[in-house]
């Protein structure tokens, strides 16, 4: 009998689409379950009762949380297909710190108040933003991708991103190509693996901009 692999997630949730994208990039077999963020199930809260929030891995019946640590568990469970870290433990530690990063100024103190702040917050958030973006500019380089010629845990890690910048742009009247040209760019090669390709189409842009749009009416900011 095989692995048992269970993904509860939401379409449009850049932490599960790292998830779906490490598990399609190693081949890995998985059944996907859509979650409801109005209306959670019954067995996400019994798999993830802390945070009660997606994506949660469950396998063999045992839950796994948290999106990079997800990545980190698939990469050493399945350590035969596709490794996503590095085996070197500088680069691994680096791979680590940039994806912090990438949680912090890219979403949690840049992109959510861009969507859902107005005033000082959002200039705030803007500039939070920008900053963490022309950083992970010059990390990237010259490099195909961030771990050099293979696609590895970090472009995991940030790929997802890069289906809300559209609306990064139109919320924050950003120009993220004119500042960081090299990223756009590698984000596009990235687009052109299957297996990111495939995430991409289960979480439309248009899907995306619905709920930001219903989330600022919310917050009286539209």
């Amino acid at each position: 009998m095989g692995d048992e692999l269970i993904l509860l997630g939401y379409d449009i949730s850049a932490f599960a689409m790292r998830v779906r994208i490490a598990l399609d990039e190693k081949g890995i077999e998985y059944e996907y379950r859509e979650e409801s963020m109005a209306n959670k199930s019954p067995l996400l809260l019994e798999m993830n009762p802390v945070h009660m929030k997606v994506p949660v891995l469950i396998h063999n019946g045992k839950p796994i949380s948290e999106s990079l640590i997800i990545l980190e568990y698939i990469d050493e469970v399945w350590n035969d297909k596709s490794p996503l870290l590095p085996s070197d433990p500088y680069q691994r530690a680096q791979g680590r710190f940039w994806a912090d990063l990438i949680d912090k100024k890219i979403y949690i103190n840049g992109g959510r108040l861009v969507w859902f702040s107005k005033g000082e917050k959002q200039e705030a958030g803007k500039k939070e933003l920008m900053d963490g973006l022309k950083l992970l500019e010059e990390e990237l380089g010259e490099k195909v991708y961030f771990g050099g010629d293979k696609f590895g845990f970090l472009d995991v890690a940030l790929i997802p991103f890069y289906n809300c910048f559209d609306s990064f742009e139109r919320c924050g009247k950003l120009r993220i190509e004119e500042h960081c040209p090299k990223l756009i760019a590698w984000a596009k090669r990235c687009m052109e693996k299957e297996s990111v390709f495939k995430s991409f189409t289960m979480a439309h842009p248009s899907k995306i901009d619905e709920y930001i749009l219903m989330t600022r009416k919310k917050y009286g900011i539209e």
